[in-house]
């Protein structure tokens, strides 16, 4: 069988001097190239979790390299230019994604990451899986935190002024429709959803919209079937 014909494509990866440094060096000391470096971590991993591995981003403004020209009519004149690094890989890769993976080879190298593989429970082949450090988990699961304040914040029901009065005002406040008229196991359910919510021992209760929930459940205990 023919090997299929897999061309390769010259990337150009604008990064930090002491980043294309490190780098440089780790493929000195592993025996390789740079693109092998990158070409090893988007083979072994799944592309999303490179894609949550942080970008290094490029060069600040002041981070540049000075290369003497060889060739053109500029030929043996010095050249100020953003750090780079050059790899030879498979088309279709983005730059973030090849500096993300380079990134990743580095932190592995360094221990801030871990790979550990693990067999399946249907016996399959192993899958490497990453670990991320302590200060990593704890930054995502801030940021998790904070997403789902805000999802909390945008979907909670506004508290009505004065308080509440009425049927409607009491359909409202528990999210019901107002021509409905919900039995008492949906008033439940939905009342203990929000109140976890709401309570104000929770991270992100409130202290009116409890007690406008409670409102609208001594309302509704008259009025459902």
């Amino acid at each position: 069988m023919t090997a299929p014909d897999i061309r390769k494509k010259s990337y150009t990866i604008p990064c930090s001097g002491k980043f294309r440094d490190a780098a440089l060096d780790l493929a000195r000391r592993r025996g390789t190239n740079v693109a092998d470096l990158a070409r090893s971590v988007v083979l072994m991993l799944a592309p999303g979790v490179i894609a949550a591995h942080p970008d290094p981003g490029e060069p600040a403004v002041g981070d540049r390299e000075t290369v003497v020209l060889k060739s053109g009519p500029a030929k043996g004149r010095p050249w100020r230019r953003k750090p780079r690094l050059q790899v030879r890989m498979a088309p279709g890769l983005a730059t973030p994604h090849i500096r993300r993976a380079l990134a990743l080879a580095l932190a592995i190298d360094r221990g801030d990451v871990n790979l550990r593989l693990e067999r399946p429970k249907d016996g399959k082949a192993p899958v490497a899986r990453q670990e991320l450090p302590d200060s990593m988990l704890l930054r995502e699961t801030r940021e998790e935190l904070e997403r789902l304040r805000a999802i909390v914040s945008v979907l909670s029901f506004e508290p009505i002024t004065g308080g509440v009065a009425t049927l409607e005002d009491a359909l409202y406040i528990l999210g019901f429709h107002p021509a409905k008229r919900p039995n008492q196991k949906l008033i439940r359910d939905r009342f203990r959803m929000l109140a976890t919510i709401h309570h104000p021992d929770s991270s992100m209760g409130s202290h009116l919209r409890m007690s406008q929930l409670n409102a609208a459940m001594e309302i509704l205990r008259i009025y459902s079937v």
